[in-house]
This record gives C-alpha cells, sequence and structure tokens, in this order.
C-alpha cells in the first residue's frame, strides 16, 4: 500500500480512468462537442423518419382517392391522373430507398461512434429528411388539385347502390303490371319476352360493382331501369291499347260502308258532269268509280287481317293493318267527294264568273300594294310574277269565250294566280321581319 501511494499522479488518473470504463455494458464516454453530434444526427435521424412516415401516409391516403377516380371515371383526364400519381410514385418509391439507405449506413448506437462519422450521418439522415419533405409537398399539391375529378367520382359512388335499387324495383313494377294484364286475359307474349330479356342484367346487377366496375354497374342499373319502366308502361296501357282497336275496327267498318254508300253515287254525278260541260272538264274522274271500288274493296280486306291480329292479340300487326285501313279509305273519300265538288264548283263559276274574277283580282291587288309598300318602285323578285299573274288571269278569262267554255281550266288558272300572289306576300313578309 505504501507502494501505490508513492505512485505518480498521472498513473492514478490513468487507472481511475480504466477502472471507471471498465463495467460491465458501459459506453464510451466522448465528452462535450463528440456526444453533441451524436444527439444531432439521432435528431436528424428522427426528423427523417417522421417525414418519411408522413409521406408514407400521404400516400396511402391519396392512393384511396385515385382507385376511387379510376373506378367509376375512365375518361382521358382520369387516365392522366392515374398516371401523374404513378410517376409520384415512383419518386416516392426513390426517396424512400434513400431514407432507408441512409438509417442502413449509420449506426448511431455504436459504441465507437466518433464525431466525424455523427456528423456524415446527420448530414445524409437532413438530405434524406428534405427529399421527404419536398415530395410531399409535390404529393399534396397533387391532391389538391383532385378536387373535381374526386367530388364527381364520390357523386357517383353515391348514386351506386340507389341505382341498383331504383332498376330492381322498376323490373319487380313490370312484373306485377305483366301479372296483372295477364290477369284480364291478354297474353301480352312479346312483352314477357321483354322482360326475361333482363334477367341476365340482372344477375350482374347483384353480382355488383366489384365484378363489372363501377361505370359498368351504373350504366347497366340505367338501362334495365329505362326497359323496366318501358315494359311496366306499355303493360299497363295494353288493355286501353287493346279498347281502342276494337273503336277503330268499328269505326273503320262503318266509315268503310258509308264510303260504299257514297261512291254509288259518283256515276250520277258524272252523268251530270257529261251532259252539262265539255269532257275537259270531267274526264280526270272517269276512274273514282272503279278505283273507289277497289280500294273499298281492299280496305275491307285489311280490317279481316287486323281483326285476325287484334284476336291474336298482335297489337303491332294490328296497328299497321288498321293505319292502312285509313289511308285507302282517307284516299277513297277524297276521290268521291272531288266529284261532287267539281260540278258544284262549275256550276257556281257558269251562273257566275265575275265573282271568281274579282276574288282573283283582289288577291293580286293586295300582293301589289304591299310590295309598293314604303318603295317608289317594286323589287323585280315580287313585280315579276305577279306582272305574269296579271297576264295569266286575263288569258283565263280570255279563254271563256266560246260555246262550251273549259271551266274547270279556268278554276285552276285562277286558283294558280291566287297562290302565286299568297307565295309572294309570305316572301315580303319574312324579308320585312314578319310583319303583317
Amino acid at each position: 500500500m505504501l507502494g501505490l501511494v508513492l505512485l505518480p499522479v498521472p498513473l492514478l488518473a490513468v487507472v481511475g480512468s480504466l477502472s471507471f470504463a471498465g463495467g460491465h455494458g458501459a459506453r464510451r464516454w466522448f465528452g462535450g462537442r463528440g456526444e453533441s453530434q451524436r444527439a444531432e444526427a439521432q435528431a436528424a435521424k428522427d426528423a427523417a423518419a417522421a417525414a418519411f412516415y408522413e409521406l408514407d401516409t400521404a400516400q396511402r391516403d391519396l392512393r384511396i382517392s385515385i382507385e376511387t377516380i379510376t373506378a367509376v371515371d375512365d375518361s382521358p383526364a382520369a387516365r392522366r391522373t392515374a398516371s401523374d400519381f404513378a410517376a409520384l410514385g415512383q419518386r416516392i418509391d426513390q426517396v424512400s430507398r434513400d431514407y432507408i439507405t441512409a438509417v442502413d449506413a449509420h449506426d448511431l448506437d455504436r459504441d465507437d461512434l466518433d464525431a466525424a462519422t455523427a456528423s456524415r450521418a446527420r448530414a445524409d439522415l437532413t438530405r434524406a429528411k428534405e427529399a421527404l419533405e419536398r415530395t410531399k409537398a409535390d404529393l399534396d399539391r397533387f391532391a389538391q388539385g383532385l378536387g373535381p375529378l374526386l367530388e364527381q367520382a364520390e357523386t357517383r359512388l353515391a348514386r351506386l347502390a340507389p341505382a341498383v335499387e331504383r332498376a330492381r324495383q322498376a323490373l319487380l313494377a313490370a312484373s306485377n303490371a305483366l301479372d296483372a294484364v295477364r290477369a284480364s286475359g291478354l297474353r301480352a307474349d312479346d312483352l314477357a319476352a321483354r322482360l326475361a330479356a333482363l334477367s341476365p342484367e340482372l344477375t350482374k346487377l347483384n353480382q355488383g360493382a366489384g365484378q363489372h366496375g363501377v361505370q359498368e354497374t351504373l350504366r347497366r342499373a340505367d338501362d334495365v331501369l329505362r326497359r323496366a319502366e318501358a315494359v311496366r308502361g306499355e303493360a299497363e296501357r295494353l288493355p286501353e291499347r287493346a279498347a281502342e282497336i276494337d273503336r277503330r275496327l268499328v269505326s273503320l267498318r262503318t266509315r268503310a260502308q258509308a264510303i260504299t254508300t257514297r261512291a254509288a253515287g259518283v256515276e250520277p254525278v258524272l252523268s251530270e258532269l257529261r251532259r252539262r260541260y265539255s269532257a275537259a272538264c270531267w274526264q280526270d274522274l272517269q276512274p273514282v268509280p272503279a278505283q273507289a271500288a277497289r280500294d273499298v274493296a281492299r280496305a275491307e280486306e285489311k280490317l279481316k287481317e287486323a281483326q285476325a291480329a287484334r284476336e291474336e292479340q298482335r297489337w303491332p300487326d294490328a296497328t299497321a293493318l288498321l293505319a292502312t285501313v285509313r289511308a285507302l279509305l282517307n284516299t277513297t273519300d277524297e276521290a268521291v267527294s272531288a266529284a261532287g265538288d267539281r260540278l258544284r264548283r262549275l256550276d257556281e263559276v257558269s251562273y257566275d264568273q265575275q265573282k271568281e274574277i274579282e276574288r282573283t283580282r283582289f288577291a293580286v291587288r293586295d300582293a301589289q300594294r304591299l310590295a309598293m309598300a314604303g318603295r317608289s318602285t317594286p323589287d323585280p323578285r315580287h313585280a315579276r310574277p305577279l306582272d305574269d299573274a296579271v297576264e295569266r288571269l286575263e288569258r283565263a278569262v280570255a279563254g271563256l269565250e266560246g260555246r262550251h267554255p273549259d271551266w274547270w281550266h279556268f278554276l285552276s288558272e285562277t286558283e294558280a294566280v291566287r297562290q302565286t300572289a299568297a307565295r309572294v306576300v309570305q316572301e315580303i313578309r319574312e324579308e320585312r321581319g314578319g310583319g303583317h
């Protein structure tokens, strides 16, 4: 002990130091600046970890938004957004790899970590943190630009369940309406076939958007709704449609019989025309009796076909046949009426042609006054056809001279003159802004 007491002081210091540092698991003591560098590096590591976590969380949240958009929107804008997000994802992967590399490269818990190594670690981790933060800022700006697309996509998603439910309810309503029609004795086979064709579409709706996509499911729901409502509407109208066809069958039969009776009176009218007027006044009416008989016979044949279609509940065929019958009877009615009308008009004009002449001259003068309104000279586009109309009327009047004038030609000419005057008046009014 006396020897130890006599050891020099520096040696004691070394022994004391060794004894203090020799405990199990003890860390080497750097003292001041070295430990400060370790702490700064650890702070940089913690900050980088926080930036990495924030970027990863933001990317995950944004990926949900992108998936929402792409699930319901296949527009160019949506595809471009998905592509831009993929490019951002590559940047995120790169800065994340750089961050992990920086963390793996520096063990800040090493006993022999010196100040220079700690300083490099802090610098590398700070750069990694800044890169993560810049990428996070770019990601945030990208997310802010998604507003309209995301809002539209969420709106469509919100429509999905109600749209599918409306389609199901429409199918149920159509089925119920069809059952009610059949209970009344109407088969409605075509409506039943159209409703059956929707069954595969209902199956796909039930499989859901997960299998067929949101956009396609929305489209299918809207299509099923439209088609089911059409079937329901037609089914509900079918009893009235059948009743209307029944009414039209009765009405057209009655009309055909009436036209047959009236057609029998055409021949006496033609006989009177032949007796009193020149051939030019009635020759075009000669075929009317025979043509009327043929058209009425054909109409009656089509009526029988329409009745058969009605009994077989071929509604479109029955409707088409009745339209044909109506057209035939309209044509026949006009032809039969034309004979009597011809005789009446010829009698009137032959008794007093001056009334027809004055009526026509008034129409021409009225057009001439309008053409001159507000002008010193008329527009040639209006004056020329009116001058021609005056000459045409004069020729028609001159043609009445003789023992057997062509009264029908005279009436045709005066009608043509009045039409010319009316056309000029219409053109002038249109040019002047529709004035009357």
